[in-house]
């Protein structure tokens, strides 16, 4: 293996990070699940070949993790609402945009999110990693899927979340 988990996570921590974020609405869940994910991946790289990519590797340990997280979560039984008014306190400000303008980006990305977390586990995560740049084969890799399989589910995917966006 010619990367350390230092430089690995400093190339890829933005993606994993996203991968995180698409299967945990939460943001407190979303940073237990991006450390778990870390942990996994820093485990993990002690066996990668150099079959595939780094990046479809750790992908692969990203999406196998977040999988078994969202799991855990639907099983445990003292599961309650998480408040979701307080999407605001990211603490980004922008300048050069309209508190409206900005209101109105936030409420369309967090509709997207929504309905991408709505989607079933497999289509979310086909999603997701074509969203972050895997070409088909490589997410039949990550996902055990055929190529096939993998553009259908990605096309249903699409519709699904379409069929959710309100046309402007």
């Amino acid at each position: 293996m010619g990367q350390g988990f230092e430089d690995v996570f400093a190339q890829y921590g933005a993606i994993l990070s996203r991968v995180a974020n698409s299967y945990e609405a939460n943001e407190a869940m979303q940073q237990e699940l991006l450390q778990e994910i870390a942990i996994a991946v820093w485990q993990g790289l002690s066996r990668f070949k150099g079959d595939s990519s780094v990046k479809t590797y750790i992908l692969k340990i990203a999406h196998n993790r977040a999988v078994t997280h969202v799991a855990n979560q639907v099983k445990r039984l003292d599961t309650h609402q998480y408040d979701h008014d307080d999407l605001g306190s990211d603490g980004f400000a922008s300048t050069t945009h309209s508190p409206e303008e900005m209101s109105s980006q936030h409420q369309s990305l967090e509709r997207l999110l929504r309905a991408v977390r709505a989607l079933p586990l497999q289509s979310r995560q086909v999603l997701t990693l074509s969203l972050e740049g895997l070409s088909y084969d490589e997410i039949a890799d990550v996902c055990g899927l055929t190529k096939n399989h993998v553009g259908v589910i990605l096309k249903r995917a699409k519709q699904s979340i379409m069929q959710e966006q309100p046309h402007a």
